[in-house]
């Protein structure tokens, strides 16, 4: 049980559901309750599908490519610190956004399922294996998808100033995953160690472990 709470934790963190309310709110405002709910499986559907991919060949698709898992660390690292920190200074706001495509994209990937997410879920897979990785992934998509069902109610509870401070601190812990990405991927790079799994896999061990205290 506790190997799953230890995979479930980076990677609710990494989803950042609540983080996204505000964006889901703007961006399905004055849509029917129907087309609504719609979005949302479409959302959860996409994300999973995407996830899971990468649980079940991301590390074969690297190598495929010629892309060591250093690489792909140091890559979404930085674009999930560039994200975290965009979202940080300047929130951005909703865009008109068609509303076929819209559970699949931006809300499916890269919102749900972005790099951090990806990242996460293959380096869980290597620390704690395939299947518990794979009930992780379903149950945070599902609660991710159960918070956006609900998005008006838990917008109502927490008012605007609730659902932004949940927000700021969801993007810090994401900034720090980001930068430990990085740090681990650099590392590894200069000495010549990648594509090993085990040093950050370890870390975010322990950071799931503190955060379960």
């Amino acid at each position: 049980m506790q190997a799953f709470w230890l995979c479930f934790v980076p990677l609710f963190v990494a989803v950042d559901a609540f983080g996204i309310l505000p964006l889901f709110l703007g961006l399905t405002e004055g849509s029917e309750p129907l087309l609504r709910r719609r979005i949302i499986l479409q959302s959860v559907l996409t994300a999973t599908l995407v996830t899971l991919a990468f649980v079940f060949a991301g590390t074969a698709f690297l190598r495929l490519l010629g892309i060591s898992v250093a690489d792909f660390m140091v890559a979404g690292g930085a674009l999930l610190f560039a994200l975290s920190l965009s979202e940080l200074i300047a929130p951005h706001r909703a865009t008109e956004v068609r509303s076929d495509v819209l559970g699949a994209v931006p809300l499916g990937v890269p919102l749900l399922a972005g790099p951090a997410v990806l990242t996460t879920s293959m380096l869980l897979v290597e620390q704690h294996g395939r299947l518990i990785t794979i009930v992780a992934v379903i149950g945070n998509m599902l609660l991710a998808g159960a918070i956006l069902w609900f998005s008006g109610a838990i917008y109502r509870v927490l008012g605007t100033t609730g659902t932004r401070v949940l927000q700021r601190v969801t993007l810090l812990l994401l900034a720090a995953i980001a930068v430990m990405t990085v740090r681990k991927g650099l590392a590894w790079i200069i000495h010549e160690d990648a594509p090993c799994f085990e040093d950050l896999s370890h870390a975010l061990s322990i950071a799931g472990s503190g955060l379960l205290q």
